[in-house]
């Protein structure tokens, strides 16, 4: 029998035979990847180790794992990961329906290039992922979880830093027996308004009336970013919590850039030395932060400021590693200030209000990738730190990692929250000064760009994700502490992760590592500081509070 489909460059008709059926305790290895040649072919030998292992896993159980594609991409690159929704059509037409279906992650992948297949699949589906910083291939699993929810797709998910781990093993053997692996979610209740207090309740109703009686727009620099097809949320379920999308074009950025004058690109970057933030910069434009890249991000800050204002908008989100990738300096810089309320001042340059100075004090929110569900969530946030009279800078992180601390200074598991965009300076242990620019792997960034890199600073903090599921908007939502680790430990998390990223030490209240896993609906996290431990707890009251008179289903985790 035909378990794969051989694809070439010029195939873009599936075979009109049907698949044979599998023989019994058999199932079929995809392998979802990157739409960068680079990257792929970089990440290959992990890819290959780690699917070794789970063939060697499932034959232990008496099951024979199988690959589904050929180890070499149709365009002969060598590499064995389905790179496009087109790769993705032809290899899901030899999958038999009903077969068990692995998808196997090592890597940051695109949803896309399977979720064409899997969303009408009707076979048991597992995503098996490694835990590891360098190879994330659970931040990969995890955006894929989140799209397959949202698509209503049954599936299950396993995570291991080793197969052989016997509770590894033995949850592998519940979804080759039963088709599905369930984990205890004890940390997880509903949230009922009558459960916090009157001022919470009310304080939250009355930010929600308010966003309904006039509502916020949401700028989007063209969605799906990276195949997040959970990272869209559709119009409807949008419209009834009292947000709307501005859709604007990634060209339209471009064009704005090019208006920014060369003296104004040089101010904001003169303000950010001046305030103490380092530019690690070197001469040659392939692989070191130069002028060129540093005065381009700036440009992009300034466009994104006026054009936010010109559009009214609440928060605006840019595509980051699409598009603009392949014309500009990356989009890093340009986030982390849009989100910080200290920030370069970007004045009008059109209309009555030439010369005034845009939201002074104030960020205006970005989410990253163009990830909406981060985007409503800033908006929410916003609103209620504001109202509570704190600062509202906020941003999303990769939950990219954890492990424990080898330094001995908790015994807690601490998590390694990690995005290059968005992140604001005023995050950030010493604010700009702690802040230092490094230019982006070339691998994904070719034109180049600065990262805004530091440890966040200990402190309290709120995290929450917002997602689609059942056709509904849900906010899972928690407390979490961010804490210092000795810089030994910082740079050990560093080396195993991305050293150009800023970088948060993350403990989560009254929550695993396996709960957080078993539970998270994205590759996403979203956090914010509050001004004390009481402080965030009465914050996330008012924001359940305010999420829940909007409409979304709201879920306390730990809390």
């Amino acid at each position: 029998m035909t378990t794969s489909t051989r694809v070439t460059k010029a195939s873009s008709v599936a075979p009109s035979r049907t698949p044979a059926a599998l023989p019994a305790k058999t199932a079929l290895l995809i392998a979802s990847g990157d739409v960068r040649s680079s990257a792929n072919v970089c990440c290959w030998p992990t890819q290959k180790r780690l699917e070794r292992e789970a063939i060697a896993a499932f034959a232990d159980l008496g099951w024979t794992l199988r690959r589904a594609h050929p180890e070499r991409s149709p365009n002969g690159e060598p590499h064995g990961f389905i790179a496009s929704q087109r790769q993705g059509r032809d290899v899901f037409a030899g999958i038999p329906k009903d077969a068990p279906l692995v998808v196997v992650e090592s890597v940051w992948q695109y949803s896309q290039h399977v979720l064409i297949g899997l969303q009408h699949h009707r076979g048991p589906i597992l995503i098996l992922a490694n835990w590891s910083g360098q190879w994330p291939g659970l931040v990969g699993a995890l955006n894929l979880r989140g799209s397959l929810t949202k698509a209503g797709v049954r599936h299950s998910m396993l995570w291991a830093e080793d197969l052989a781990d016997p509770l590894v093993r033995k949850r592998l053997r519940e979804w080759v027996t039963k088709g599905r692996i369930r984990y205890d979610q004890s940390h997880v209740r509903g949230f009922d308004p009558r459960d916090v207090g009157t001022t919470a309740r009310g304080l939250g109703s009355r930010l929600a009336a308010e966003l309904k009686a006039r509502p916020a727009i949401m700028g989007v620099f063209d969605e799906g970013c990276m195949g997040m097809f959970n990272a869209i949320v559709p119009d409807h379920l949008l419209h009834a919590t009292g947000v709307f999308k501005e859709r604007l074009s990634q060209s339209a950025l471009f064009h704005a850039m090019g208006l920014v004058s060369s003296k104004d690109a040089a101010d904001v970057h003169r303000w950010l030395t001046k305030k103490g933030m380092r530019f690690k910069t070197g001469r040659r434009d392939a692989t070191d932060l130069t002028s060129r890249q540093i005065l381009e991000q700036c440009r992009m800050y300034i466009a994104a400021a006026r054009i936010a204002e010109r559009q009214g908008c609440d928060a605006i989100g840019i595509q980051y590693q699409l598009g603009l990738a392949d014309l500009v300096a990356a989009s890093d810089l340009a986030e982390g200030l849009l989100n910080c309320s200290d920030r370069p001042p970007v004045k009008v340059v059109e209309g009555a209000a030439k010369g005034k100075v845009i939201r002074p004090g104030k960020p205006i929110t970005h989410f990253n990738e163009v990830d909406e569900c981060a985007g409503l969530d800033g908006i929410i946030t916003e609103r209620v730190w504001s109202a509570l009279d704190m600062p509202s800078d906020n941003t999303l992180h990769d939950l990219r990692w954890g492990d424990v601390d080898r330094s001995g200074t908790t015994d807690e598991f601490v998590w390694v929250f990690e995005i290059s965009g968005a992140v604001p300076p005023s995050h950030l242990e010493g604010g700009y000064r702690g802040a230092v620019s490094e230019r982006q792997p070339p691998m994904y960034f070719v034109r180049g760009g600065g990262t805004i890199k530091g440890v966040s600073r200990a402190g309290d903090i709120v995290w929450s994700r917002i997602y689609v599921a059942d056709d509904a908007l849900h906010m899972d939502i928690g407390r979490a502490t961010a804490i210092a680790l000795p810089a030994d430990e910082t740079q050990r998390r560093w080396n195993l992760t991305t050293s150009q990223w800023p970088i948060m030490h993350a403990v989560l209240q009254g929550v695993s590592r396996d709960q957080m896993m078993a539970r998270h609906q994205s590759n996403h996290i979203q956090v914010v500081y509050a001004s004390s431990a009481r402080a965030a707890d009465e914050a996330l009251e008012v924001k359940a509070s305010m999420a829940h008179a909007m409409g979304i289903r709201v879920w306390r985790c730990g809390v």
